[in-house]
């Protein structure tokens, strides 16, 4: 069973980050060692919450798993509150990544046109360090802008050729494997783009658009994403699962559209999983 390791958030309450990222990872026969950056009461779009920053334990938790002898087959990221947390990912990730382990970094800081509260407006330089050494990145359009320094639009204003040349773009700054979400194909579909450089590859995949704003599908879509990699599915083969597979979450969070806010119905869904890797 392959083994992954992944450094973000945990919310007590709400469905994202870790939270949302270990079963989806286990249902997909992924043993997940998991490494806190924050620890969150509950998420963000509660009326208040606490938190705590657990930048400066993030060594010594990898040094006590390095201790031990635990190796990885992929480093997985997701959120990650300040520019201190980027460089201790930085350094994990230069320390702890072998030739065997791939680096799947989901820089998740923004979402339509703007920055999460409380970041800096200079993050997303911060977070391009990060990506430039990753494998694998799965930036919404909001972020890809945000990394390519480009002023964001309006999501159905973007051609596919326009989504093709930010993901070439995107890949030239490090990783060889880029995947865009949030990307629209006509008016009434949604869903994502990659591009596989080794392969000179480009791929899309759409389903049904839901009007709404749906919390945690991101931190799901990168872990389906990275799930089926560590399956040796292709790129665009993990990509169409991940979209197939928030679009079901959707479809099950809009039987009780009350339920949004706190995070999509996926527990109801982890049974499909199994169906991508068979």
């Amino acid at each position: 069973m392959k083994r992954a390791v992944t450094l973000q958030d945990i919310s007590c309450a709400g469905k994202c980050s870790i939270t949302v990222a270990l079963p989806v990872l286990s249902c997909l026969e992924t043993e997940t060692i998991v490494i806190p950056t924050s620890l969150l009461s509950n998420h963000t779009a509660f009326e208040s919450y606490t938190a705590f920053d657990l930048s400066d334990k993030i060594l010594a938790l990898s040094q006590g798993i390095a201790h031990n002898n635990i190796r990885f087959d992929a480093i997985y990221t997701g959120y990650l509150g300040s520019k201190d947390q980027i460089n201790e990912i930085h350094s994990f990730v230069e320390r702890y990544r072998t030739d065997r382990s791939v680096f799947i970094a989901d820089p998740a800081m923004a979402d339509n046109g703007r920055l999460y509260s409380g970041l800096p407006d200079d993050f997303a330089q911060s977070m391009a360090s990060l990506i430039s050494i990753a494998d694998v990145i799965i930036p919404n359009l909001t972020e890809a802008c945000l990394l390519l320094g480009r002023d964001y639009r309006a999501p159905e204003s973007y051609e596919s050729s326009e989504i093709m040349e930010m993901l070439s773009s995107l890949a030239s700054m490090g990783p060889g494997r880029v995947i865009i979400t949030g990307v629209h194909s006509g008016p009434d579909s949604i869903g994502a783009m990659c591009f596989d450089m080794e392969y000179n590859r480009y791929s899309s995949s759409f389903r049904k658009k839901h009007e709404g704003i749906y919390l945690g599908t991101g931190d799901i879509f990168a872990s389906v994403v990275t799930g089926c990699m560590l399956k040796d599915l292709p790129l665009e083969k993990a990509m169409e699962n991940a979209v197939d597979f928030v679009g079901r979450c959707i479809e099950e969070t809009d039987k009780d559209p009350e339920k949004r806010w706190y995070g999509v119905s996926f527990e109801k869904c982890l049974h499909i999983l199994k169906g991508y890797i068979e």
